[in-house]
């Protein structure tokens, strides 16, 4: 196991040379350090995305549901498969063009230089915060979970350890630090995850005698309707599993940011080839595992540490180290965005916005950092108190968000008529009705998925309160310029590039 812990030291202080390394590269103007400069390529935006929206998730909540409910765990996995170019066709050229046009910063000003409303951006600015607070606390989890598997050391520090190095890339380097070590960590994750799925199915004797083998102990784990069968017809409950990382995560502010960080518009165009290619050959690997581990590691009293443990019993000691790694990478990758995402909108869109004004660029950096120190401490003393699984925390956060947000981005994009009452609409009630279900344990009882009502509530709410208020609140003509002039798309190539090289900010007002 030594071997193992040495891999993982020589995989945090790589990371932390590449948070240096940006630091360097960054100056402390807010575009440099929250969106590195606009600067970002295909490869890098399309693996940011992935990582970034994966988590630890994909190690302890896949794994521990292939375990427990088999082969239905692949509803969430065929909806993952395609979020990546969904999200990148749907919303990526445009809001690319739109922020830019508008001077926005992050996702949370966007929303309100969009629907032109300072209570736009408070209430979204809080949502954002407490969903993505959670969703930081599973990381956080997951990684001293992991961390004290392998290493045999307690949770705590294992922690402690976990959330260190995350924080010191993040706090030296910004938003090109976390895309790069994100971009790194996508390729170990991908690495790691098919080798630990090989020597898994070579050590059951392949797919055919895996399947013989949990016939054997429940046929139903085969199907995708559950261990007992109890999702059998359920469909409002697999269209909400379908929905969650796939139109869902649209509406996650720390995911939509790759979008506004692209080089160019058209730089989604091969970022989505680039997300399929790393979705097939990743995503429904953690489920298959975690159904295998039932033969490899039976009677499980955590079956979120299923991966884990399968991982130390099929491989050998240097290659659990770079297993380890790739787990580390799934969480830290996501942890870094969740960080990075949360003290810029409390830093930026509360703080900046509504209590310091009149604050030079310089000041929000230093803002900026020091809210991913506080950030961090808080979240860090809360996962000490080891609340919920990671499961649960997860898929809550996601939740949530998509529900909130998913609407709000889609529409500011491609419905003209979308105004503040709508959006504000959309994402109160669908952050309520989320929350609502998820906690009233409201899906079991009518069979409707928390994020299928919530996505279905807030859109009728953004469309109902939109049409409504036409007239009090209209959208303002240079908004509609420019969504249109972010919609619009040339004929060729050259001229396209050529287009979009130029600064699209000087053809409106800078937001706030």
């Amino acid at each position: 196991m030594n071997i193992a812990v040495a891999f993982l030291i020589i995989y945090f202080l790589v990371m932390i040379l590449i948070g240096i390394w940006a630091m360097k590269k960054s100056s402390n103007d807010s575009e440099d350090f929250l969106l590195a400069g606009r600067s970002l390529g295909p490869a890098v935006t399309a693996l940011r995305l992935q990582s970034s929206s994966m988590s630890g998730y994909m190690f302890a909540g896949a794994g521990s549901l292939g375990y427990s409910s088999g082969y239905f765990g692949m509803w969430y996995a065929l909806g993952d498969l395609g979020g990546g170019v969904l999200n990148l066709s749907i919303i990526g050229r445009r809001m690319r063009k739109l922020t830019k046009i508008l001077g926005s910063i992050s996702s949370i000003e966007y929303l309100e230089n969009r629907y032109q409303s300072s209570a736009v951006r408070m209430v979204a600015s809080i949502l954002a915060l407490g969903g993505l607070f959670l969703y930081l606390m599973s990381q956080f989890i997951a990684g001293g979970a992991g961390l004290a598997s392998v290493t045999g050391i307690s949770f705590d520090i294992a922690l402690v350890i976990a959330v260190a190095v995350i924080v010191s890339y993040t706090f030296l380097g910004g938003y090109l630090a976390v895309a790069y070590t994100d971009f790194v960590q996508a390729i170990i994750m991908l690495i790691g995850m098919v080798w630990i799925l090989i020597a898994t199915l070579q050590a059951v004797g392949g797919l055919t005698a895996g399947h013989q083998q949990i016939e054997a102990i429940n046929p139903n784990l085969l199907t995708m309707f559950g261990a007992d069968l109890e999702y059998q017809n359920q469909w409002g409950l697999i269209i909400g599993a379908l929905l969650i990382f796939s139109i869902g995560y649209m509406g996650w502010p720390h995911v939509v940011v790759s979008h506004m960080a692209m080089k160019k518009p058209s730089v989604s165009r091969m970022a989505g080839v680039y997300s399929t290619a790393f979705n097939l050959l990743f995503i429904p690997a953690p489920y298959l595992v975690g159904l295998l581990a039932l033969i490899v590691v039976p009677n499980l009293a955590a079956p979120e540490q299923a991966i884990f443990e399968v991982a130390k019993t099929v491989l050998p000691s240097f290659a659990v180290g770079i297993v380890m790694a790739a787990v580390m990478a799934a969480i830290m990758s996501t942890a870094d965005a969740l960080l990075l995402q949360a003290s810029t909108i409390a830093s930026r869109d509360l703080v900046g916005r509504f209590f310091l004004k009149e604050v030079s660029e310089k000041t929000l950096v230093k803002v900026s950092r020091i809210t991913v120190l506080v950030m961090a401490l808080g979240g860090l003393t809360m996962a000490l108190l080891q609340p919920p699984s990671v499961l649960f925390l997860a898929t809550f956060a996601a939740t949530v968000l998509g529900a909130a947000f998913a609407p709000a981005y889609i529409c500011a994009v491609w419905w003209r008529k979308a105004n503040k009452v709508g959006a504000l609409a959309s994402m109160l009630v669908g952050s309520s009705v989320s929350v609502v279900w998820k906690l009233g344990d409201l899906g079991a009882a009518t069979g409707l998925d928390p994020m299928l009502i919530g996505i279905v509530c807030s859109t009728l709410a953004m469309i109902v309160g939109s049409l409504l208020t036409q007239k009090s609140h209209p959208v303002s003509a240079h908004i509609l310029d420019a969504i249109d002039s972010a919609a619009s798309v040339t004929n060729t190539r050259s001229t396209r590039d050529v287009k979009e090289d130029i600064d699209l900010s000087t053809q409106m007002p800078e937001g706030r």
